[in-house]
């Protein structure tokens, strides 16, 4: 059997997909047509159904949950690790209303988590997330929402911190703070989803028990190739709930939801949307 699917260069994805798309694990029968993509890309290729397997912001799945369903493994979701909000200039928090601000997609988590924070701050221009940097440096705008590699790389270009979004999640929740996540079909059998989320754990075991192995593949996609910042990556992005969301991180995502919702961000989801509920 072959499956499609799809998920970022970014080193905590190639690092977790990596033994089960280079065979150095059981795939239980099933082939992978991988393929890498920037989040956003993906994002919109999920709302679109296109699909088997994919990494998905969990701001978009909001409007993919109908055709899909969340696996329990694969997850970026964690303490410490949101997206930063960044400026050229300092720039108060209560003059973002009247800012330009880049983000990194329109279905992005990090533009969700802002759309709650501040909601009056609608003069958004989409950039691909790497090129965030870039655009504050030349003016095109006041202030960026930065994700991935990008926030360990800002303040060396003289760059600053104006927000944290993880912190303000963790003030207003209490939880982790859920980034993306890995679904699968809704229309692919419970056993064969079931059997895939089996090989994306076996595969993130498989990575953490040899650290080494994965290397020339997550090296190879990075954007950024400085080592220590891969390291740094994965280790901030990759954690127990990317082995298993757990009661507490299928909380977390819940309520992402429910006050995403409440303040009129997202459209109401199914009842279901987790594999195993």
């Amino acid at each position: 059997m072959k499956l499609t699917l799809g998920f970022s260069p970014c080193p905590n994805d190639t690092f977790i997909f990596d033994a089960m798309v280079n065979g150095r694990i059981d795939t239980e029968g099933i082939d992978f047509d991988y393929f890498l993509a920037d989040v956003e890309e993906l994002n919109r290729r999920a709302m679109a159904s296109e699909i088997d397997i994919t990494k998905i912001s969990f701001h978009a799945y909001a409007y993919a949950a109908e055709k899909y369903l969340i696996l329990d493994s694969g997850s970026a979701l964690g303490y410490g690790n949101g997206p930063l909000l960044i400026s050229k200039h300092p720039i108060s928090t209560s003059e973002l209303a009247s800012k330009r601000i880049a983000i990194p997609g329109r279905f992005t988590t990090a533009n969700l988590l802002f759309s709650i924070a501040w909601p009056d701050s609608v003069n958004k221009t989409e950039f691909l997330f790497s090129d965030i940097e870039d655009a504050l440096l030349r003016g095109e705008v006041d202030a960026g929402l930065i994700i991935h590699e990008t926030r360990f790389t800002f303040e060396k270009r003289g760059l600053k911190k104006v927000a944290d979004m993880g912190e303000y999640w963790e003030r207003l929740t209490g939880l982790p703070i859920p980034l993306g996540t890995i679904v699968v079909k809704r229309s692919m059998p419970d056993d064969i989803a079931l059997k895939v989320n089996r090989i994306l754990r076996r595969s993130l075991e498989f990575a953490i028990n040899d650290t080494t192995a994965s290397h020339d593949f997550v090296s190879g996609n990075a954007r950024e190739t400085d080592t220590g910042v891969i390291n740094r990556h994965i280790k901030l992005y990759v954690n127990e709930y990317s082995l298993d969301l757990g009661k507490e991180g299928k909380e977390a995502v819940r309520h992402l939801y429910r006050i995403s919702y409440e303040k009129r961000v997202i459209p109401a989801l199914p009842g279901r949307i987790f594999l195993n509920p």
